[in-house]
């Protein structure tokens, strides 16, 4: 058989070689996984992740007893991090920054394993204290939350050590690092599989009494927790996969201290067997996933927070970030509001401004005469202004069932100031702007709880209706008067023009307004004189 000719494919001459915009790589060698990203400065003083790698090492293991790191550990770690560097390599990056927390700063033999990381994989790896983690998780989360004039504690748990920051807005008060780690207490505490509950007692008692010699005589109430690390997002990952609700990310997720305390209840009664079976737990966590709830649930509990916001990034964004300001790149601060970052994905999707204004002012006065008979919040009023303003951006897709590719560009972008279930919530009040009303086979709409298509229904109806009522796209509608008596409602445009084909927009598009509020409506128009 003749074999066929290989072809060499080959750049054409002509062809200009794409500008490389400046990459980075951070790596973070914790004592339970070694995690590494890589990522790319952009002009507008931004980054975008191309890679993310996290393995499962347990450098930490057995550490406590023999005050060394194993050879096993090591040989894991060294293997990890050769594959690493050459993902790394692989996106020509222009400066790597590694650093190794509990396990190595612990360990007798950590300076060892840093002198083998250098030699065999040809990566220099700085130890840092457990305070310079804690600046680290602080960094990124200042970077990601709106905390102006708030009371709050940022906290990361690793491994081997539980980093804690109290702070007022951006000033930080105090910054400490305690050996309350999930490998750590695990092999300290909780021996038997299941759990008893004796060993998760003198478990939470230690936690207990370690904060309270931390925080003896201070004020402790906080107005809102932000935790990050491995046992953070596989909480919130098991919490949200109870409730059936699906989201491409957890970040800025809020849990509520009662699921808290119920997912705990459920963990420590389970075998380790079961709890690898349990929905979005990562079976690598299995084994000390209980020590890392009940720090949460106790941390919870003594600064008598009910609120846990979700960061996804942690140390290693904080190291991208300190990275980036220290190779003189600049860092792009948070918007100053969650509307400033609607408005900046808007504008990055050629929005127009003057409709989508006109339909949000139109939306919220409906709101507004609205929200006493029906309890609307101040939160529901904020969901349904961004989705105003964000309820066309899918025409930067294409015109044809724009609505729907506003409902995706919305629940993939990342918005500042929303958590992954109210942006949800915007992208599916966005979808039933025009076309088809809510469906059972709409699964985007159905994957909701029973309150939040109720509220979908609501606010989308709402948006409908108001962007009939600029059907022209001129804003000639002024202001609005209103009528509600028993279960009809009339609305009163005011203009100075000839305001018929708004009217009639306005009706054309009621159907999902007068069935979410049981609500018959009437629109009329007044002409404004002089």
């Amino acid at each position: 058989m003749t074999k066929a000719p290989v072809h060499k494919l080959e750049r054409p001459a002509t062809e200009a070689k794409a500008v490389q915009l400046p990459r980075l790589a951070a790596i973070d060698i914790g004592t339970n996984s070694i995690r590494s990203i890589v990522i790319e400065s952009l002009p507008n003083g931004k980054y975008r992740i191309l890679d993310d790698e996290r393995v499962l090492v347990r450098l930490g293991e057995g550490l406590n007893q023999s005050g060394k790191i194993s050879e096993a550990a090591g040989d894991r770690a060294i293997e990890a991090l050769t594959r690493q560097k050459k993902i790394i390599d692989g996106y020509h990056v222009g400066s790597i920054q590694a650093v190794a927390t509990s396990a190595v700063r612990k360990a007798a033999n950590g300076p060892e394993l840093v002198r083998a990381i250098e030699e065999q994989v040809g990566i220099q790896v700085n130890v840092i204290s457990g305070e310079d983690e804690a600046e680290l998780a602080a960094l990124s989360a200042f970077h990601n939350f709106d905390l102006e004039g708030v009371r709050y504690l940022i906290f990361d748990i690793g491994g081997g050590s539980l980093e804690i920051i109290t702070a007022v807005g951006t000033h930080t008060e105090k910054l400490i690092s305690l050996e309350l780690g999930a490998v750590f207490l695990t092999e300290t505490f909780l021996k038997q599989d299941p759990v008893t509950p004796e060993e998760l007692q003198r478990l939470r008692k230690h936690v207990r009494k370690t904060l309270k010699a931390q925080y003896a005589g201070e004020l402790l109430r906080m107005q809102c927790l932000i935790g990050s690390g491995g046992a953070i997002t596989n909480i919130a990952a098991m919490i949200t996969a109870a409730k059936k609700e699906r989201y491409d990310s957890l970040h800025g997720h809020e849990l509520l201290r009662s699921e808290v305390v119920h997912l705990l209840a459920m963990l420590s009664r389970k075998s380790d067997r079961e709890r690898r079976a349990v929905q979005g737990l990562n079976p690598d966590r299995s084994d000390i996933i209980v020590a890392g709830v009940a720090v949460v649930d106790e941390l919870m509990d003594f600064f008598k927070v009910n609120v846990l916001k979700v960061n996804e990034r942690g140390i290693r964004e904080g190291l991208i970030l300190q990275t980036l300001r220290r190779e003189g790149l600049f860092v792009g601060k948070r918007p100053r509001s969650w509307r400033d970052s609607v408005l900046e994905f808007a504008n990055a999707c050629h929005f127009e401004p003057e409709h989508s204004r006109q339909v949000g002012k139109l939306a919220l006065a409906i709101f507004n005469a609205l929200n006493k008979r029906f309890e609307l919040s101040e939160k529901n009023a904020r969901l349904l202004e961004a989705a105003a303003l964000l309820h066309d951006v899918g025409y930067f897709i294409s015109y044809s069932s724009h609505h729907k590719h506003s409902y995706h560009l919305i629940r993939h972008a990342d918005i500042f100031g929303f958590t992954p279930r109210e942006r949800e919530l915007i992208a599916n009040i966005a979808r039933y702007h025009r076309k088809a009303l809510p469906k059972k086979k709409h699964d985007e709409y159905t994957r909701l709880a029973p309150g939040d298509r109720t509220l979908v229904s609501r606010l989308g109806g709402i948006l409908r209706l108001c962007d009939g009522l600029d059907r022209r796209r001129n804003s000639a509608v002024e202001s609005l008067e209103f009528s509600l008596e028993g279960k009809s409602l009339q609305i009163t445009l005011i203009g100075r023009d000839d305001l018929s084909v708004e009217v009639h927009g306005a009706m054309a598009k009621a159907d999902l307004f007068e069935a979410a509020f049981g609500l018959k409506l009437t629109v009329e128009a007044e002409v404004k004189v002089g």
